[in-house]
């Protein structure tokens, strides 16, 4: 019975940080808040399983956890310019339908990466992108040149 305890006390106080962090903060995660969490999931497993012998260090751990998240984000939106430094910038990989390959390379983005995530877009041809940038969040924005049938659907004209 110990254990339906733990879990429900634990549980609620994931429920009430999931609340408090926001939907914009669960549904755009980075790789360092996803391993987070991940380390969120031990501390508690560890509060739940009584590896630790209290809820309330894996509360504290998890708490700590959430406030520092909560403080990160708040950091950014008051001072704009340690945003890069928290989170990244935006690097141009693409330009003129050639592959900027130091960038890609310091990127650590393979061309078969970057191909998959053309044709998600739509893009037919790789001559036709003007410009490709690789997001501060991993994904890649494509700008295709005016005129070129980027594969997209036309929209149809309104009667």
């Amino acid at each position: 019975m110990e254990i339906v305890l733990r879990a429900l006390v634990v549980y609620c106080f994931l429920w009430a940080v999931t609340r408090a962090l926001g939907r914009s903060t669960l549904g755009e995660l980075s790789t360092f808040q996803l391993l987070v969490y991940v380390t969120m999931g031990d501390l508690v497993q560890q509060a739940v399983t009584s590896q630790d012998y209290s809820v309330t260090a894996g509360v504290l751990g998890i708490g700590t956890f959430a406030l520092l998240t909560v403080a990160i984000g708040w950091l950014q939106w008051r001072f704009p310019r340690i945003r890069p430094l928290t989170t990244g910038r935006p690097v141009m990989v693409w330009q003129d339908g050639r592959p900027l390959e130091k960038m890609m390379r310091d990127e650590r983005l393979a061309m078969a990466d970057f191909l998959v995530a053309a044709r998600e877009q739509g893009v037919r041809r790789t001559a036709d992108i003007e410009y490709a940038v690789l997001e501060a969040d991993g994904r890649i924005s494509f700008f295709t040149y005016e005129g070129h049938d980027s594969g997209s659907p036309e929209t149809a004209p309104q009667t």
